[in-house]
């Protein structure tokens, strides 16, 4: 065992999703596996998070709100390269000096995250709400650029922070993830952008706020009937700017950093428009809550598994919902996501109408292998299926066990009815019982299966499995070992395209 130093404060903003409780944990996970114990290089990742770190957003810090707005802002691009640039959009209220931050989340030996750099003094304004379009909804800003961020040639890929402050001490934030263009990790980590902005309510002023779920009625209550057709990454995240589901994206980037694995990190925007291939990696992890996905999206990830590149999700709810991307208004592309979310789509295209996958067609269960069927009403105990399959391997479960707090937030499962993976080898390892939010009895599945060409798409079927990974009071040795033997099955092969690279970490 080891100990690990009480420091960090992230807790704050993410749901609990503290170091400060964490006591004693296990030795790196990957370390310990036989295939990993030769000298090697090690990751990228490793060397970066040997940095001093330090909390990005320090206890007792003031946090902006949509109702004062004290200092907002948003970035230019969801994902950038070190070499390229990127603009920070930033509104002061009122008027005055301000300074941007700049943090890369990890891990750093329980710290959370490294700061990389700190602006200039810049001096910031109000800036306006515009209103909603009429006919989509869609609220885009038009602030001016506050500064310009090049992205020095030897920042690790990750998922960063700008973080604002105003010279009276009220903060703000936006994220971020700097790619890695020019060498192929073993895994690539994909943050579930669509999905963030489809649930951002900005600003939640009970007025004027929209996103892909809920408008604001006259008297200020959130109504379905007055959602966004269309919403912009052109805009803050609501309140301080952290996402509402970042928490489980961080609970996966933290035990992947802290594990060592070899990894590197993308935008779903990223994975549509093809700035990353997923063939250049042995495995591409999904590991939030991915829901939103382009016809686009899809064809690569369903083109990845055919070539024998693994995925992994470790969310629920995955693929839900397909949406089209198209430019601002000022043709900058991959800045606005549409989901009419009802037919008739008055901007049906080719990939036709923006409504679930399984209307649309196929439904996701075609590519999970399992697909969304509710939302949890109570968390229940995962019921472990399948012990002895090479999964479960040194977690010492047996069929039946349950796990504590893992089948949450929303689940899915198996549907006989729907269409399904062929010609693989498929294992579901769990089946656990819950009702749903309406009262309806339903089952969790994970589950796993495994192409002719050796691709694996694991499927958790859960919300809370990255909570069992890091989160404090929700960690699970049994759930950090089987992920484990998941992602170092994937990186011990070489994928198809690329036979003479080795497998590292």
């Amino acid at each position: 065992m080891v100990r690990l130093r009480r420091r960090w404060a992230l807790g704050l903003l993410l749901g609990g999703v503290s170091a400060s409780a964490l006591g004693t944990v296990e030795p790196s996970l990957g370390r310990r596996r036989g295939a990993t114990l030769t000298r090697r290089q090690p990751s990228l990742v490793e060397v970066e998070n040997r940095a001093a770190g330090e909390p990005w957003w320090p206890v007792g810090a003031q946090a902006s709100d949509d109702r004062l707005r004290q200092i907002q802002g948003y970035a230019s691009a969801t994902s950038v390269a070190p070499g390229e640039s990127i603009d920070f959009h930033v509104a002061v209220n009122p008027a005055g000096k301000f300074q941007i931050t700049i943090h890369r989340l990890g891990w750093y030996d329980g710290a959370g995250a490294r700061t990389m750099l700190t602006s200039p003094v810049l001096v910031g304004a109000p800036q306006p709400v515009p209103p909603a379009d009429p006919e989509t909804g869609t609220i885009a800003c038009r602030w001016p650029v506050s500064w310009t961020l090049r992205v020095p040639d030897d920042w690790t890929s990750g998922l960063y922070q700008a973080v604002f402050t105003s010279a009276d001490g009220w903060r703000g934030c936006t994220p971020f993830v700097v790619r890695d263009d020019r060498r192929a990790a073993a895994l690539c980590v994909v943050l579930p952008v669509t999905t963030w902005q489809a649930y951002n309510q900005w600003p939640m002023d009970r007025r004027s706020g929209k996103s892909l779920y809920n408008g604001y009625t006259p008297a200020g209550r959130l109504s379905p009937a007055l959602r966004a057709r269309e919403v912009s990454f052109d805009r803050p995240y609501a309140h301080h700017g952290m996402p509402g589901a970042l928490g489980q994206d961080h609970d996966a980037i933290q035990w992947l950093e802290r594990n060592g694995y070899d990894i590197s990190y993308a935008s779903s925007l990223d994975l549509h428009s093809g700035r990353l291939d997923p063939s250049r990696h042995r495995g591409v992890v999904f590991c939030g809550h991915d829901e939103y996905w382009s016809r686009e999206m899809r064809q690569v990830a369903e083109r990845a598994v055919e070539d024998g590149v693994s995925l992994a999700y470790f969310g629920a709810n995955s693929v839900y919902w397909h949406i089209r991307v198209r430019p601002a208004g000022d043709a900058r592309p991959d800045r606005v996501i549409a989901c009419a979310k009802e037919t008739p789509d008055p901007d049906e295209d080719e990939s036709g109408p923006t409504i679930t996958w399984r209307l649309v067609g196929p439904a996701e269960q075609a590519l999970l292998g399992v697909q969304y069927n509710g939302i949890v009403r109570a968390t229940v105990p995962l019921v472990v299926q399948a012990a002895n399959h090479w999964f479960w391997a040194g977690t010492r479960v047996v069929d039946g066990d349950r796990i504590p707090g893992l089948v949450g937030g929303e689940a899915d499962g198996f549907d006989p009815t729907q269409p399904r993976p062929v010609n693989v080898t498929a294992t579901r390892l769990s089946a656990s019982p819950f009702r749903t939010r309406s009262g309806r009895h339903a089952m969790q599945h994970t589950h796993l299966y495994q192409t002719p060409q050796g691709a694996l798409v694991f499927a958790s079927g859960t919300l809370h499995w990255t909570m069992a990974l890091n989160r404090p009071g929700h960690r699970d040795n049994r759930i950090e070992r089987a992920t484990a033997n998941l992602l170092d099955r994937i990186i011990s092969r070489t994928p198809a395209g690329d036979r003479s690279a080795p497998a590292s970490r």
